[in-house]
């Protein structure tokens, strides 16, 4: 191949692959296995010792999972990612981390209900504490990092109401502080925003979402920008300080741009063992080789059901970038000029029972609690993945009584249409 750079559709299919140097295989093979033979006992000192690269246990590393690895790297824009079994897992690896008991991390209000529920309560234990913020008020990002602050936490497209968050703006703000800035890229997708290109230290995903895109299989990824001083002011030691289980190393100084992905696997995978099945990584990267064709098919079918719901007389709002119309239309131009991505929100006039009831007569779209699927999803948040907020949280978190979350799939818009045209007429 030339010197050029490859483009998006080209790293999505070869990225990190090759073709198996055994049997000529050129589908990445599923490597199902616990551990791995050592070439001697050398061998084996210098890989528990991090003094070379390789294979020693799957719970810490994968052939097949660092080609899922690399392509996912390779897409952001990162220089190095790690999988783990799911986003939820990769939040927790990243924060072990950064945080030490007592420690703070600012979160943008706007999150994935799980995501609220996981910083509110589970990290709690872990004496990790989120202090909220408002990503429609930068300033307030600002006013809440204190000494304490290790991190900042937003989402590029905010799940539910597919709003666009500011990253340029909020990266200052962390610059600022002298902390990362996190990147929840799940709904956008590499595909549509690039969130290291805006500032971004680190990206996550839930890879069981829009990467994977056939709703088969669990999984998450970190990617490591590589443009974080991690000993800046000795705020994180687990990056800075020598570690006493390698040795003394300093993962920092010894790694890197890619210490911090290192940190990841050698410190969080290792101990915490969320482990990605190498079967869920195969599945993964074949849904990833389809990711732009997918893409712009969600976002196109999207932008047309979400102009026929604002022009019907039972819906009271529709909340979609998309739209001209919309507050956060002049975001997502700049931000997705591919598109506002599939997941979005809208609400009905006849409130908290008309969303119940609509979800009941839908036939297409399935009611169930995901996004990002090659089929149409649909759920009501405030009686089902955002019911454990009080009414005041959920209508800040977008997630009102009266609110409906599309996930739109692949399907022909026209049917969808039809499907969402007979259920609100029901």
């Amino acid at each position: 191949m030339s010197d050029r750079l490859p483009g998006f559709s080209t790293l999505a299919v070869h990225a990190g692959a090759q073709p198996d140097p055994t049997t000529g295989a050129r589908a990445t093979p599923i490597y199902q296995t616990t551990s791995f033979v050592f070439n001697d006992a050398d061998h084996a000192a210098s890989l528990f010792g991090l003094q070379a690269f390789g294979n020693i246990y799957t719970r810490i590393g994968n052939p097949t999972n660092a080609v899922l690895e690399e392509r996912v790297a390779a897409l952001e824009g990162g220089t190095a990612a790690l999988a783990v079994a799911s986003g939820h897992a990769a939040q927790v690896v990243v924060l072990q981390q950064l945080l030490q008991p007592g420690d703070e991390f600012i979160a943008a209000r706007k999150l994935y209900g799980g995501s609220i529920n996981q910083f509110s309560h589970a990290f709690k234990s872990f004496g990790w504490n989120v202090v909220w913020a408002d990503p429609d008020d930068v300033a307030s990002f600002e006013r809440a990092v204190t000494p304490r602050t290790k991190a900042i936490f937003i989402e590029s497209i905010a799940n539910p109401a597919g709003s666009i968050t500011d990253i340029e703006a909020i990266s200052t703000v962390a610059r600022k502080a002298g902390v990362p800035l996190i990147v929840d890229n799940t709904l956008a997708s590499p595909y549509l925003i690039r969130p290291i290109d805006h500032g971004a230290d680190i990206v996550v995903h839930s890879l069981t979402k829009f990467l994977g895109g056939h709703g088969n299989s669990l999984g998450g990824i970190i990617v490591d920008a590589g443009t974080f001083d991690w000993s800046t002011g000795g705020k994180y030691p687990m990056l800075s300080e020598p570690r006493p289980e390698y040795h003394g190393i300093r993962l920092q100084e010894t790694f890197g741009n890619f210490a911090f992905a290192i940190a990841c696997r050698v410190l969080g995978l290792r101990d915490l063992g969320p482990a990605l099945s190498p079967f869920n990584a195969f599945m993964i990267l074949t849904g990833i080789e389809t990711l732009p064709l997918r893409m712009q098919k969600h976002c196109d079918n999207a932008k047309a059901v979400a102009e026929f719901l604002a022009g019907h007389s039972a819906v009271s709002a529709v909340n979609y970038a998309g739209l001209a119309t919309d507050k956060y239309n002049q975001l997502a131009r700049k931000y997705a000029p591919r598109g506002a991505g599939a997941v979005f929100t809208f609400s009905l006039k006849g409130g908290y029972d008309a969303g119940v009831n609509l979800v009941s007569k839908l036939q297409l779209f399935s009611h169930l609690a995901n996004v990002g699927d090659t089929r149409s999803l649909v759920i009501h948040p405030a009686s089902t993945t955002h019911s454990q907020l009080d009414d005041a949280a959920k209508i800040k978190s977008g997630a009102g009584p009266d609110v409906v979350r599309l996930s739109i799939g692949i399907e022909d818009k026209e049917d969808l249409i039809a499907d969402l045209e007979q259920a609100l007429s029901a």
